[in-house]
């Protein structure tokens, strides 16, 4: 599995809001996850249409996590970031056994990203 930056920026991100606990503005993510401003802008816009965050305008306004921490998996950020990952081409004679070791890895992958969630993260 590979991870791009855009994902990895989302879920840092994401922690970010899940560790704050409240409302932060975008500089305050950009600034304590590295991410350059225009880009965490970018991804914060793809994660509110996505329903994972909410925002509001404004001084006192910011961005937090929709549900609570405890209720968003890794998965659901790497969906939104890096859509289903196709089924791979069929493999030819002798590699044909492969197929049912990487469907078992991406079982197992998908399992483990979908039990992990913000507040296990965070809690570590």
């Amino acid at each position: 599995m590979r991870i791009s930056a855009r994902t990895q920026y989302a879920l840092g991100a994401m922690l970010a809001l899940a560790a704050a606990g409240g409302p932060l503005h975008a500089e305050q993510i950009a600034v304590s996850q590295d991410i350059p401003r225009r880009f965490c802008d970018n991804i914060l816009l793809q994660l509110r249409r996505a329903g994972l965050i909410q925002s509001q305008r404004g001084p006192d306004g910011g961005y937090w996590l929709a549900r609570p921490a405890a209720e968003i998996a890794l998965a659901d950020v790497i969906r939104v970031t890096e859509g289903m990952e196709p089924v791979g081409r069929p493999l030819p004679k002798a590699a044909a056994p492969l197929a049912g070791i990487w469907a078992e890895l991406r079982a197992h992958q998908d399992r483990l990203l979908s039990q992990t969630t913000l507040a296990d993260l965070v809690a570590r």
